[in-house]
């Protein structure tokens, strides 16, 4: 039975975790601070697990540099259940209620015209924007989703197009929001910088403590916990405030209804998750304390780092990066990446072998395996090759893989 030491894992999701961290998980879920309780068995409601919350908040507003005003300035940092699926559909309640909040503030006859014009932007760029543009057509009708630009060629996703060449909504204030996924897991495509866009929202599940982030150019990021940030099971929403009671007006349930627009579930609604500081409902505190950890680590890694402090993760998810592309470059003939330069992703290498040989594929697989590499098979979609260089996999692990491409390439294994 090989040791935890022994094996470098590369899966897209859940991901893998600081050790440090789980060997403390392991002695906090048989006795928390000496209260003779697991943390999976105190209240979420004690103040054990309020201070949890608390320290993780804080520890987040330090590493990216979240602005703190309770103005309109200021961001909440959420902690919710669903997972980015789940932010599909919290995002489409919420930006249109205040869409229609506004417009019924304006007008007071004629709404059900009106409101035709409402519309929601969405960028394209892989199977995860995808899915969230197909969940708000599902939720309010195709007729309100512009996609600014679907990104395929060929059917594959691998690019994104110039801003030049997008297909905006030509009034701006139709505009509820402008959704982004800033990086793609299953098919390996990141933004270089964040887009613009009016209500700018951004999906960062899978790039989410790896990169400096400004967060004043959007009005919400959220994020699944599973991939940089700890254990699936918690979702992660900062929000600015000019989006929630009292700087933003919501509107009436029974409006909505009337205009034939979805009302959200309460699990979802980020004005009542805000109100209750995240605790509206249980939440599993558990996994909170375990994104305090490593959000603490990645703080603890740079004390002395100019604000903000991410920016140490950031050239180290760099350094991984370029060195694997760099081995996956040398051997054209061998490898193919599949997005275009200008958009890999740090995170989430994808490549094909031999141009997609099942048999070639087959045999790197077994044979990173042997070497104890694990979790490169691509996603079932899209099939071929994804090495996911998320912050726990060490610059040991992306050097002992990079060997392994060279190895392969040259014919040594």
């Amino acid at each position: 039975m090989p040791e935890r030491s022994d094996v470098h894992y590369f899966g897209a999701g859940p991901a893998p975790l600081p050790t440090p961290v789980l060997q403390e998980a392991s002695k906090v879920l048989l006795n928390y601070d000496s209260t003779g309780l697991g943390l999976t068995e105190i209240s979420h409601r004690s103040p054990e697990a309020n201070a949890i919350l608390a320290r993780t908040q804080t520890a987040l507003r330090h590493l990216l540099d979240i602005p703190t005003s309770d103005g309109p300035e200021g961001y909440q940092i959420l902690f919710l259940q669903g997972g980015g699926s789940g932010e599909f559909s919290a995002v489409v309640y919420h930006m249109i209620s205040i869409w229609v909040a506004k417009l019924a503030k304006q007008r007071q006859q004629g709404l059900e015209q009106e409101v035709k014009r409402l519309r929601l932007d969405y960028l394209v760029t892989g199977s995860w924007s995808l899915k969230a543009s197909q969940e708000a057509a599902r939720l309010v009708g195709k007729e309100y989703v512009n996609v600014v630009t679907d990104a395929r060629h060929g059917g594959k996703f691998g690019v994104i197009p110039a801003e030049g060449e997008w297909s905006r909504t030509k009034a701006e204030e139709d505009v509820a929001l402008t959704y982004y996924c800033d990086n793609e897991t299953v098919d390996g495509v990141e933004f270089p910088t964040a887009p613009s866009g009016k209500n700018l929202v951004a999906d960062m599940s899978s790039n989410f403590l790896s990169r400096a982030v400004d967060i004043k150019r959007h009005i919400a990021i959220f994020g699944g916990a599973q991939k940089n940030i700890g254990t699936t099971g918690i979702t992660i929403a900062i929000v600015s405030n000019s989006i929630l009671p009292p700087h933003a007006e919501m509107a009436d349930p029974v409006l909505l209804r009337k205009l034939g627009l979805p009302i959200g579930p309460v699990v979802l609604d980020w004005p009542t998750i805000a109100k209750n500081n995240s605790l509206y409902n249980t939440l599993p505190i558990f996994d909170v304390w375990i994104a305090g950890q490593v959000i603490q680590r990645l703080l603890e890694q740079a004390p002395d780092a100019k604000s903000p402090r991410i920016s140490v993760q950031e050239a180290e998810s760099n350094e991984k990066a370029g060195l694997l592309y760099a081995v996956l470059d040398e051997f054209p003939g061998m490898y193919q990446v599949v997005p275009d330069k200008s958009v890999r992703s740090r995170m989430n290498l994808c490549f094909r072998i031999k141009h997609g040989d099942a048999e070639a594929e087959k045999a790197f697989l077994k044979g990173a395996e042997g070497r104890g590499l694990l979790g490169l098979k691509g996603h079932r979609s899209v099939g071929g090759i994804r090495a996911s260089n998320y912050n726990a996999v060490s610059v040991q692990a992306a050097e002992k893989l990079a060997e392994y491409l060279r190895d392969f390439a040259e014919g040594k294994v």
